[in-house]
C-alpha cells in the first residue's frame, strides 16, 4: 500500500518550500535581493563567462626566462665568488643549464672548487639544484637540474599570483578571479566588458624596471662589433630602428624601490611620461649614483629595453623625477598599472583564451531560455495526454524538480554557463523518464491484483532500482565530464549531475506523496487512459527474429564508420588542433564574407575560413594553427583584431595554443576511457558478466557510429561533442539498463522460457517507456537544437542523432549479444517459434 505519514508529507513540501525560497532570488533585480531580510538569505546563480561576457585566459610561466635569470644569478655569484678571492679565471659564460669556466693557475682549481660549493645548495631557490663537476686544465662547470628549474618555475607561478590580481585591479575590473593550475600555469577569469587584447598586454609583460648607468667606454655599435666588458650588456632601445647601449649591468634603482607612480600627459604637446617618488633606499641609492657620475648618462631599462637615456646634470637627491615615456595615453596609463602591481619574476604567455562579449552572452541567456520554455511546454503536454491526471503530477513534478536544481546550483555557488542551460534543457526530457517507469509499472501490476492501491505501492517500489540503475550511469559520465577542465563543460556536468539527483528524489518523494493524496481523495480503480497508453499494451514484436539481419548490417555501418575515421578523419575544433576562432558581427550592414576573407588572407596567417553564422550581419573566422608555438596563435589573433576593429564588433575570440590543445586531447581521451570503464564495471557489479559484455559491445557500436556520423556530416568536433558522446553513451547505457533490468526480473521467474522469447517479451514490456523516454528527450534537443543558438548547435544535433542511436542499440545490440554469449543455454533457435505463444501472450510474460 502507498501510505505517506503526515510529517514525511509535511517534510516533503518543507523541502519544496524552501527550495522556492532559496530560487526566487535569482528572478529579483540587485537592488530587490539587497533589500531581503538577511535570514532569507540572498543565494543566487553565478552566470558563467559565456552568459555574461568576459575573458577567460591562461598564463603560463615561460621557462626559459625561469633559466634566463637563474643562469645569470649563477654566472654573476661565480665570478663575485671567485675575484673575491682573488682567483685568477677566463670563459665564464652560461649557456642552456650550465655555466663553465677555467681557473688559470692550476694550483687555484683545488681552492675555486672548495669556494664553489656553496652555490650547488639552494641558495634560496627552494628546491634548486646546482651539481658543480671538474674537468682538466682546471675547467669547472655547475649544471643546473630540471628539478631545480622547475622548482623556480613553481616559485615564480607562487610570486606572480598576487602581482597578476593587483595588475587586473588596477585595470578597474572588479569581478575577477585569479588561481593557480598546475605547476606553471595561472587561470584569469574576468567577468563583464572586458577589453581583452589590452588586458593580455598588462599581463604578459614582466614590467621589470630599472635604473642603470650606460658604459661610456664605446659605443653600443662598438660593443657588437668587438667584445664588451663582462660587467656590462648590450640593450637595445625602443625606437624603430632600435639602437644599441652598452649598459652596466648593476641597477642602483629598481620597481620595487618605487613607491608612488602616476601617468602624466601633457595637455599641450601630449607627451607622455611616469612620475615616481622613491623609498628611502633608492632615494640614497640614486643620489650617491647620480652625485658621482655627473656628465654621463643614466639608463632607464624596461624589461631589457632602454626607455630613455637622459644625461645627469646633477646630483637627484629628491627621490622624485619623471620618466619620458614614448607611449600612448592607454599605454602611459597601463605601464603606471603595471609598476604599481609590481615586477613579474618571468614573462607570462597566454596559451588559452575564451572571450565573449556582453552581448552575445545576453543572446545565449535569450536562447537557452526560449529552447527552455519550448521543452518544457511540448514535453507537459505529451505527459498530460497520455497520463491525464498521473501526468499533470508528473508535470508538477518536473517543475519543482528544476526549482530544486535552480536552489542546489545557487547554494552551491554554482556557475551555470551555456551548456549548463543545455544540460538543464536535456533535464526537462528525462526527467519525466522516472514517472514513466513507474506509472508503466503500476499498469502492469494492475493485471496481478484486485486493488489498485496495491499496484500503485508495488509500482513504486518495484521501479525504485530500476529507476536508480538507469540513472547511475547518466551520473558517472556527469562525473567523468566534470574533470575534462573546461569550464563550460564543468557547467554542464554540475547541472546534469544535480538534475539526476533531483529527478531520482522528486520521483520517490514528491510523486509518490501527490500520488497518495490522489489516491485518497479520489479512490481511482485503475490508472487514467488514453489512446497511446494502450499503443503497445498487447506488443508481441519479434525483436530477436531479425536480429542477425540487424546485427550484421550494423557491424558493416560501424566497420564503414571506422574506415571513414581512419580515413577521411574527423572535422577537429580548435579544441584538439590549436588555433583561433573568432566571431564578428557587422557594425553596419551585412557582414561581407569575400571582403573578409580578402583581408584576412593579406595578413599571411595560412589556411583561414571564413563563414556565415546566426544572421547575415555575422561571420565566423577560423584560423589555422600558426605552429609557431604559444605566441604565435596570439599573434594571428591580434592581427585580426587590428584589421578588422573598426568595421567589427568581436562576439567571441577562441585562442587555443598547442599545449591547450595537447592538453584537451588526452583529457577527453582520458575522460571517455575513464566513463566507459567506470560505467561498465557497475553493470558488471550489479548484473551478470554477459550484461556487462552486452554493454560494452552496444556503447562501443553507439560511440564508433556517431564518430561516423561526425565524418559524414563535417561538424566540428570540439569539447562539446566530446560531452555530447559521453552523455548519449550514459542515456543508452540507461536505456539499456531499463531492459537487462527486466530481463534479470523476467529469468527469475521463468527459468526454463528460451532465451530470446524471454528477450522479446522484456523489450515488450518496456517498449512504451523506452519510446516514450526517447521522444520527451528527443523533444527537449529539438526546442535546444532550434532555439538553443549556434554555439551548442553541434551539441545538440550530435545529442538527437545519439539519442535515437541509443535507442536502437539498446534494442537490436544490447540484447543479442546475450544470445551470442550464452546466458541462459536454450533450446536451438529453430525451436523458438514453437514456444513463442506458449511464452508470451498479449505482450506479457504469462
Amino acid at each position: 500500500m502507498l501510505h505517506f505519514s503526515r510529517w514525511k508529507t509535511l517534510l516533503i513540501w518543507l523541502v519544496a518550500f524552501a527550495a522556492i525560497v532559496v530560487a526566487a532570488p535569482n528572478l529579483l533585480t540587485e537592488a530587490q535581493r539587497s533589500s531581503l531580510p538577511d535570514w532569507l538569505g540572498h543565494d543566487r546563480l553565478t552566470l558563467g563567462l559565456d552568459l555574461q561576457g568576459g575573458s577567460h585566459i591562461v598564463l603560463k610561466v615561460e621557462r626559459s626566462d625561469v633559466v634566463k635569470d637563474r643562469l645569470e644569478e649563477l654566472v654573476a655569484n661565480v665570478r663575485n665568488a671567485l675575484r673575491g678571492a682573488g682567483i685568477r679565471y677566463t670563459g665564464l659564460t652560461g649557456n642552456d643549464q650550465t655555466v663553465t669556466v677555467r681557473i688559470t693557475d692550476p694550483a687555484q682549481t683545488q681552492a675555486a672548487v672548495d669556494l664553489l660549493k656553496p652555490l650547488t645548495t639552494a641558495g634560496g631557490h627552494s628546491g634548486s639544484e646546482v651539481a658543480l663537476q671538474q674537468g682538466e686544465e682546471g675547467q669547472l662547470s655547475l649544471q643546473i637540474s630540471d628539478a631545480g628549474i622547475t622548482a623556480d618555475v613553481a616559485s615564480a607561478r607562487s610570486r606572480s599570483l598576487d602581482i597578476v590580481g593587483r595588475r587586473i585591479a588596477g585595470f578597474g575590473y572588479e569581478n575577477f578571479l585569479v588561481r593557480p593550475d598546475g605547476a606553471d600555469r595561472i587561470v584569469m577569469q574576468v567577468l563583464g566588458s572586458v577589453d581583452a587584447e589590452r588586458l593580455k598586454n598588462i599581463l604578459n609583460q614582466p614590467a621589470k624596471l630599472s635604473i642603470h648607468l650606460i658604459d661610456e667606454s664605446m659605443s653600443g655599435q662598438e660593443a657588437l662589433n668587438g667584445r664588451w666588458p663582462a660587467t656590462s650588456q648590450v640593450l637595445y632601445s625602443l625606437d624603430d630602428p632600435p639602437i644599441p647601449y652598452l649598459v652596466d649591468r648593476t641597477a642602483f634603482v629598481t620597481g620595487s624601490n618605487m613607491v608612488d607612480i602616476e601617468p602624466i600627459v601633457d595637455p599641450q604637446t601630449q607627451e607622455t611620461s611616469i612620475a615616481y617618488r622613491l623609498d628611502a633606499e633608492g632615494t640614497q641609492r640614486l643620489a650617491q649614483a647620480t652625485e658621482q657620475n655627473i656628465g654621463k648618462h643614466l639608463a632607464i631599462v624596461f624589461d631589457d629595453q632602454v626607455m630613455s637615456s637622459p644625461v645627469i646634470d646633477a646630483a637627484i637627491t629628491g627621490g622624485e623625477g619623471r620618466i619620458s615615456a614614448n607611449f600612448s595615453e592607454d599605454g602611459v596609463r597601463d605601464l603606471a598599472i603595471m609598476l604599481r602591481a609590481g615586477a613579474l619574476p618571468a614573462t607570462l604567455t597566454s596559451v588559452e583564451e575564451r572571450s565573449v562579449s556582453p552581448r552575445f552572452g545576453a543572446d545565449s541567456i535569450f536562447n537557452g531560455l526560449v529552447a527552455g520554455l519550448v521543452a518544457v511546454v511540448l514535453v507537459a503536454a505529451l505527459m498530460i495526454a497520455l497520463y491525464r491526471i498521473l501526468g499533470i503530477i508528473a508535470v508538477v513534478s518536473l517543475f519543482l524538480n528544476l526549482i530544486l536544481i535552480v536552489a542546489v546550483l545557487s547554494l552551491v555557488g554554482a556557475t551555470l554557463t551555456l551548456p549548463g542551460i543545455a544540460g538543464i534543457v536535456l533535464i526537462v526530457g528525462m526527467a519525466v523518464d522516472s514517472n514513466v517507469l513507474i506509472y508503466e509499472r503500476i499498469r502492469e501490476e494492475e493485471k496481478t491484483t484486485h486493488f489498485f492501491a496495491e499496484a500503485v505501492g508495488r509500482g513504486f517500489s518495484r521501479a525504485f532500482s530500476t529507476i536508480v540503475d538507469a540513472n547511475v550511469t547518466i551520473f558517472i559520465a556527469a562525473i567523468i565530464l566534470f574533470f575534462l577542465g573546461s569550464e563550460s563543460i564543468r557547467g554542464f556536468a554540475v547541472t546534469l549531475a544535480v538534475g539526476i539527483l533531483t529527478t531520482v528524489f522528486t520521483a520517490f518523494t514528491l510523486t509518490r506523496s501527490i500520488v497518495a493524496v490522489w489516491l485518497s481523495a479520489r479512490h481511482p480503480r485503475h490508472l487514467p487512459r488514453s489512446v497511446l497508453t494502450h499503443l503497445f499494451e498487447h506488443a508481441n514484436i519479434r525483436f530477436m527474429g531479425i536480429r542477425r539481419y540487424v546485427f550484421t548490417a550494423s557491424a558493416v555501418i560501424s566497420l564503414i564508420a571506422m574506415a571513414a575515421f581512419a580515413t577521411v578523419g574527423l572535422h577537429l575544433g580548435i579544441d584538439f588542433t590549436g588555433g583561433s576562432l573568432i566571431e564578428v558581427t557587422a557594425k553596419q550592414g551585412n557582414a561581407d564574407i569575400a571582403d573578409l576573407h580578402s583581408r584576412l588572407n593579406d595578413l599571411n596567417l595560412g589556411d583561414v575560413g571564413v563563414e556565415r553564422t546566426g544572421g547575415p550581419s555575422n561571420a565566423r573566422i577560423r584560423i589555422a594553427s600558426q605552429g609557431g608555438g604559444e605566441n604565435a596563435e596570439q599573434s594571428a589573433a591580434t592581427l585580426v583584431r587590428g584589421e578588422l576593429q573598426e568595421d567589427y564588433d568581436f562576439r567571441r575570440v577562441d585562442v587555443v595554443g598547442p599545449a591547450i590543445s595537447g592538453e584537451l586531447t588526452m583529457m577527453a581521451t582520458l575522460g571517455v576511457l575513464a566513463a566507459l570503464a567506470a560505467i561498465l564495471i557497475y553493470i558488471w557489479i550489479r548484473f551478470e558478466w554477459q550484461f556487462a559484455v552486452g554493454a560494452i559491445v552496444a556503447t562501443l557500436h553507439d560511440v564508433i557510429i556517431m564518430l561516423g556520423l561526425f565524418v559524414l556530416t563535417g561538424i566540428e568536433f570540439n569539447l562539446t561533442s566530446i560531452a555530447a558522446v559521453l552523455t548519449i553513451v550514459g542515456y543508452s547505457l540507461n536505456d539499456t539498463v531499463v531492459v537487462y533490468d527486466r530481463m534479470r526480473e523476467n529469468l527469475k521467474r521463468y527459468k526454463k522460457m528460451p532465451l530470446p522469447i524471454l528477450i522479446d517479451a522484456s523489450i515488450n514490456q518496456t517498449l512504451l517507456r523506452t519510446i516514450l523516454t526517447a521522444a520527451t528527450t528527443l523533444i527537449a534537443l529539438l526546442a535546444l537544437f532550434l532555439f538553443g543558438g549556434e554555439v551548442i548547435r553541434s551539441f545538440t544535433f550530435a545529442m538527437l542523432l545519439g539519442v535515437a542511436l541509443g535507442t536502437f542499440s539498446s534494442i537490436y545490440i544490447a540484447a543479442p549479444v546475450l544470445i551470442v554469449f550464452r546466458l541462459r543455454p536454450e533450446a536451438p533457435d529453430g525451436e523458438e517459434s514453437n514456444k513463442t505463444d506458449a511464452g508470451v501472450k498479449s505482450g506479457t510474460v504469462v
